[in-house]
């Protein structure tokens, strides 16, 4: 009976070795990935707000605008097609055709403006006569006049607006006499007028030929009589290079002179009489 105790004892044994080298060990953890950091998301460029305008590079010698200022905007493109296009042409041909005929592609002309304050007086309206300050710039920073450099004008200037007499002369360039509308007296405005609607292709005092010009402009007043003039209102008058070129003895406002042939036929020859006061 022993025997057989023995013997059942040693079968439990062996077989609970038997079970116990079958099972697996458990399997060890593997340690967590370390996660990557996640790549930044690229923003998107900023588009170019709607009805904003690419301006010429201005040399950061013309004063920044305030803070907050708007884009540049266009108060009107002038564009000039030419006559004679050139259409159907072969790849055979020379590529340089185009040139050889002299054909010109379109061209556009943009008046264009940044209002840096916006006046709370009287909306301008045509034909009536301006008193601004004002500061002139090339693009590449040069001040070439300001109505500050005229104190015998009281630091302003006055010119009536738009064409005049028989000749339709007007007393500024063309981009100056269009380039107020739309401001209320007290603004600020910044004007970037194309050569094609300044001096055109001819030199002005120390603007030299095919010159943007800059303007800052503030809007004192305006009204309907002729303003009244300085005594001392005999120097030529802001546009210039701040000379004392001498004007008629009338003291006539700065003079534009004609035009290219791209600009509107409407362009001011030069010296335009005085409004009579």
């Amino acid at each position: 009976m022993k025997i057989i105790s023995a013997l059942l004892f040693a079968s439990i044994a062996l077989v609970q070795s038997a079970v116990t080298a079958q099972t697996p060990a458990p399997a060890k953890p593997h340690p967590a990935p370390i996660a990557k950091p996640a790549a930044p998301i690229a923003k998107p460029a900023a588009p170019t707000p709607a009805g904003c305008v690419k301006l010429p590079a201005l040399s950061p010698k013309i004063p920044a605008l305030p803070a907050g200022s708007p884009c540049a905007k266009p108060l009107y493109t002038i564009t000039i097609t030419p006559p004679v296009k050139l259409t159907d042409l072969s790849p055979m041909e020379d590529p340089g055709l185009r040139e050889a005929l002299n054909i010109q592609l379109p061209e556009t002309i943009t008046l264009s403006y940044i209002d840096s304050k916006v006046g709370t007086g009287a909306l301008i309206a045509p034909r009536k006569f301006y008193t601004i300050k004002y500061t002139g710039y090339l693009v590449d920073g040069a001040k070439f006049d300001a109505s500050d450099n005229h104190p015998e004008n009281g630091g302003t200037f006055t010119f009536q607006q738009g064409p005049q007499g028989p000749e339709n002369k007007r007393a500024v360039v063309l981009g100056m006499d269009t380039g107020l509308d739309g401001m209320k007296v007290g603004g600020k405005r910044r004007l970037i007028i194309p050569w094609e609607l300044a001096y055109g292709a001819t030199a002005h005092l120390s603007i030299p030929a095919k010159s943007d010009l800059i303007f800052d402009i503030e809007l004192i007043s305006q009204s309907d009589p002729t303003p009244p003039q300085p005594a001392a209102n005999s120097g030529q008058v802001g546009f210039g290079s701040g000379s004392s070129t001498a004007a008629p003895a009338t003291g006539a406002p700065a003079p534009a002179t004609t035009a290219p042939a791209t600009a509107p036929a409407t362009t001011a020859p030069p010296q335009p009489a005085a409004p009579k006061p």
